[in-house]
């Protein structure tokens, strides 16, 4: 799998689009309900979400230093603002591989992978943001069908039961979305768990 600075800025965007438009259905009544991820209600979603925007945003000045998440999630207002300045971000002229340090050591990762790791990420968590409002508009097919051979490449068996929850069965018939979207272990509704 080959991806590109541009193409994976282009999918990022088109992930921060679909997401933005999911946050702005969030209400502060909202923020107990359940998301997709088990155990985890819409704030402390919303609190996970801010922090990867965060994190992806300081990777465009090319280096990531790794540190516990700070709680609670700002207004969802100042969160659409942080989507978008991480879309800012990388438009600009960004460094090479970018840096992350961790307690552990360096790592270099390779910039257009981390910018399209960052487009499945938002794309997967705005569909989690839907259904916890519930007003889960599909993900987009052609989005879904870009983001979907990443998810393959980027998760594997290590990654399950800890950031993912096991890959789900789909139909034959199932859309892109859908086997993206039991990939990454999410229930479908109208679909057998």
């Amino acid at each position: 799998m080959t991806v590109t600075l541009g193409g994976s800025v282009g999918l990022l965007d088109r992930s921060l689009a679909y997401t933005c438009a999911r946050l702005s259905e969030v209400r502060e009544d909202l923020l107990a309900r359940p998301t997709p991820c088990a155990g985890w209600q819409l704030a402390d979603l919303l609190a996970h979400m801010e922090d990867a925007l965060d994190a992806f945003t300081e990777a465009a000045g090319g280096v990531v230093g790794v540190r516990a998440g700070r709680g609670a999630a700002g207004p969802v207002p100042a969160l659409r603002a942080k989507a978008m300045g991480l879309r800012d971000a990388w438009v600009r002229p960004s460094p090479g591989d970018v840096v992350i340090e961790a307690s552990t050591g360096r790592r270099d990762l390779h910039t257009p992978l981390l910018v399209a790791t960052a487009a499945l990420e938002i794309a997967v968590h705005g569909w989690d943001v839907g259904r916890a409002t519930g007003t889960a508009d599909p993900m987009p097919g052609p989005l879904a069908r870009e983001l979907l051979p990443l998810a393959h490449a980027l998760i594997g068996p290590a990654d399950r039961g800890v950031r993912f929850a096991a890959a789900r069965p789909v139909a034959t018939d199932a859309t892109d979305t859908e086997r993206l979207l039991a990939f990454v272990g999410r229930a479908q509704p109208g679909r057998p768990a």
